[in-house]
């Protein structure tokens, strides 16, 4: 599975873990909602995020950070696997310079929970 995918199903659930970054139809599978054309459900993403990094005990800001959204839904957030999530996201920048490349994930993967159905916070830049 593809680690938006991942994202996407800790946050929407396991019917949402086939989705990939740009709401395409899983191969052989079924089409996502946003996909099929069908109205895509609306999700409140921030109290599902905010109970996730309550229980990990530690300050995540999941807001402005993809290390610590990754962390908060226990998904590998090492550089290694923050240069694959580029990779699917069709990052071209320099993934060596990995501030920036985390600031452009953190705008991707957000931008793409709200195509997906996500209610994002007012707060958040997408």
């Amino acid at each position: 599975m593809s680690i938006f995918g991942k994202i996407m199903g800790a946050i929407f659930g396991t019917s949402a873990t086939a989705a990939t970054p740009d709401a395409a139809p899983a191969a052989g599978g079924a089409a996502t909602p946003a996909a099929s054309g069908s109205p895509v459900a609306t999700v409140d993403v921030a109290p599902i995020l905010d109970k996730a990094v309550a229980a990990k005990g530690e300050k995540l800001e999941w807001k402005t950070s993809i290390v610590d959204l990754m962390k908060a839904l226990d998904i590998d957030s090492s550089l290694t696997a923050r240069k694959e999530l580029a990779k699917e996201l069709g990052y071209t920048g320099d993934s060596s310079d990995s501030a920036t490349m985390n600031v452009w994930l953190h705008k991707q993967v957000m931008t793409k929970l709200a195509a997906n159905g996500g209610k994002l916070p007012a707060d958040i830049k997408h």
